[in-house]
């Protein structure tokens, strides 16, 4: 299955790929092609049969920078075509996607103490926790899904699993939720020990989720009240950017810093 950013190039370093105005286009099935496949954006732009097996293929994923040689049909013009690739505006090719460096908040923040602010962000993420799943699931599928497909939605949420897991982790698993388990999950638990696992682990994939929807830029997210263009998720975003990552056991809300260890817990908050 080919992969967001998915483009093709003659072998001179001329890149070939869809841009937003084509893919909203695909996605509303106005034209019969797949926004990440290298057969529809070379048979798009008329290259088919011999043309279209001379032309090479590529994968780049924006976010990790992770540059792919998928086939090479023609001359090697690969650090041509990655050398474009680093330099494209992605605000053309996917609006509703942010670019920025994916954070680790165990190993790249280090946080050893807490502070008000951070208390209070906590406050605010216990009263909207419940709904991250399935708002960002759906709003994301809803906005982001009918333009460019659901390759950058698995773009996204495998760039951010799989990165958090790398950093931690020498072997990391192709299942996503075997990725994150043997990275952030696999941190607190070693906080929180056995006996409230099961209750902690819902948590923390609420922040995982809240943390994922900060690469989507959206006016609005489905089930959740906010202002025009507000991520309503902000608060555990902000936590997580700083190093800290929430979790609950049901009774009691904790945050883990620096390899997961407990920052702050308390009964109420």
């Amino acid at each position: 299955m080919c992969q967001f950013f998915s483009l093709n190039s003659d072998g001179t370093g001329k890149i070939f790929y869809f841009d937003s105005r084509i893919r909203k286009k695909i996605m509303r099935e106005k034209l019969p092609y797949e926004t990440d496949s290298h057969t529809s954006i070379a048979h798009f732009l008329g290259f088919k049969g011999a043309k279209e097996d001379k032309l090479n293929k590529y994968e780049y994923n924006p976010l990790t920078k992770e540059f792919k040689i998928d086939q090479l049909n023609t001359r090697d013009d690969s650090k041509e075509v990655e050398r474009k690739c680093r330099k494209l505006d992605f605000s053309k090719i996917v609006p509703e996607l942010i670019i920025k460096p994916i954070i680790n908040p165990f190993t790249d923040k280090h946080r050893k103490r807490v502070t008000k602010k951070d208390i209070e962000k906590l406050k605010k993420w216990n009263s909207v926790s419940g709904s991250v799943g399935g708002s960002v699931g759906d709003s994301v599928s809803a906005s982001v899904g009918d333009s460019v497909g659901a390759s950058v939605w698995d773009s996204v949420g495998d760039s951010v699993y799989d990165s958090v897991s790398d950093s931690v982790s020498d072997s990391v698993s192709d299942s996503v939720s075997a990725s994150v388990r043997a990275s952030v999950w696999a941190s607190v638990w070693a906080s929180v020990g056995d006996s409230v696992w099961a209750s902690v682990g819902d948590s923390v994939y609420d922040s995982v989720w809240a943390y994922i929807s900060s690469f989507f830029k959206l006016t609005e997210w489905k089930y959740m009240k906010h202002k025009i263009g507000e991520n309503p998720f902000q608060c555990c975003i902000d936590l997580w950017e700083s190093g800290l990552v929430p979790s609950c056991d049901g009774k009691i809300w904790r945050l883990h810093g620096e390899n997961g260890k407990i920052l702050y817990e308390h009964k109420e908050i």
